[in-house]
């Protein structure tokens, strides 16, 4: 596998990683999420002019028709800059859903104003009780004159704070857990009955849980065909999971990058503490888990793009997801260890990295999760 970026993905990359480390230092970043609004619109429009919202999304709706392999170095510097604007519920679900499953009169509508930072979304699929079950879904949608009646809670909605429409799976037809019967709908943030609480994650997201208590949608809402939205679901999760992957991999780079400057100016009994032999020893295997991590990384959005077909994709995903899972303790814990006191403070960056990498082993299903998800595809 050649791990290089192409010419393009470096200069994508190295575009994103100017605009952060020129309007997304440390300082601004935390002035941002203490922010009422816990996100930048001014970065989200620089995001959009770079052509980095519509790089994965379709050429015939205003994007480039990329794909998670085209993502990778972008993925990796806002890694690194622990951003916290909502990319990956907007690009990395929203969009590949409707993308992958709505009619071209629905992709016309929301993939360019996607593409050209209009429009943000959010995807509301988690339930109480489903743990990583994309399948159980006990939210309802019914007919209702000519539309649909929609009724459920949803959890932990990444985005949804900042998002002007949300893409809500509910059940027409079947049980909880049935895989047949699940539908997606496009459903405004201003919609009557629709309640948000929005709170910020221990990893500094915005989020929210979503109650919808008799929504009410034309039938024009229903994204994709009725009760076969599952698939569709399956791969706009692996997609992100698999961005997500690469975002990690940017996350420990930074922690590994601040532990070893750390090391070499931090002075105990007269010498820098990097020349102890054994936090020699500790710091190289932070390093010796990123790089692995990364490898995993590539894989999955290589996977994600051109896997023959559902099952290949997703046993090569939950196998990097398992890396990158166990690589986010070691290192994040590590990195914490070897700053000592210092690692907690607020004010130092390893700390919120500390705190993004643990969100992000847990993120789209834990190392458990996925160990039992690819024994069951193997």
């Amino acid at each position: 596998m050649n791990f290089d970026y192409s010419e393009e993905q470096q200069l994508l990359a190295d575009s994103v990683r100017r605009l952060l480390g020129k309007d997304y230092d440390f300082d601004t970043r935390r002035k941002i999420v203490a922010s009422a609004e816990g996100w930048s619109e001014s970065l989200w429009a620089k995001l959009a002019e770079l052509g980095v919202l519509g790089f994965a999304l379709p050429s015939e709706y205003g994007g480039f028709g990329g794909g998670a392999v085209d993502l990778m170095g972008a993925m990796e510097a806002m890694g690194e800059a622990l951003v916290v604007e909502p990319f990956l519920p907007t690009v990395g679900l929203a969009a590949r859903l409707v993308a992958r499953g709505a009619s071209d009169a629905q992709k016309q509508a929301l993939l360019p104003a996607i593409a050209d930072g209009r429009l943000r979304m959010a995807f509301a699929y988690g339930e109480k009780g489903a743990r990583y079950n994309l399948a159980r879904v006990e939210s309802r949608a019914v007919r209702a004159g000519g539309g649909w009646r929609l009724d459920g809670e949803k959890c932990l909605v990444l985005g949804a704070p900042m998002a002007q429409k949300l893409i809500v799976s509910a059940r027409t037809a079947g049980e909880a857990a049935d895989e047949q019967g699940i539908s997606l709908f496009v459903v405004d943030h201003a919609a009557q009955g629709l309640t948000l609480k929005s709170y910020r994650t221990l990893d500094e997201m915005r989020a929210a849980d979503v109650v919808l208590k008799g929504v009410t949608v034309d039938a024009v809402a229903l994204l994709g065909a009725e009760g076969g939205a599952l698939p569709h679901i399956e791969e706009a999760v692996d997609f992100a999971t698999a961005l997500l992957c690469i975002e990690a991999v940017g996350a420990l780079k930074q922690a590994c990058d601040a532990t070893l400057e750390y090391l070499k100016t931090r002075k105990q009994f007269g010498v820098p503490i990097g020349s102890f032999q054994a936090l020699q020893h500790r710091m190289v295997d932070m390093v010796v888990a990123t790089e692995q991590a990364r490898s995993m990384a590539c894989l999955a959005c290589t996977r994600a793009d051109s896997a023959s077909d559902a099952s290949e994709r997703a046993r090569a995903i939950s196998a990097a997801k398992i890396r990158i899972a166990d690589a986010c303790r070691q290192v994040s814990q590590e990195a914490i260890q070897l700053h000592g006191g210092m690692g907690m403070s607020e004010e130092m960056k390893v700390s919120h990295t500390f705190r993004r990498l643990t969100a992000i082993a847990q993120q789209f299903g834990d190392a458990e999760h996925h160990l039992a998800r690819f024994a069951r595809l193997a």
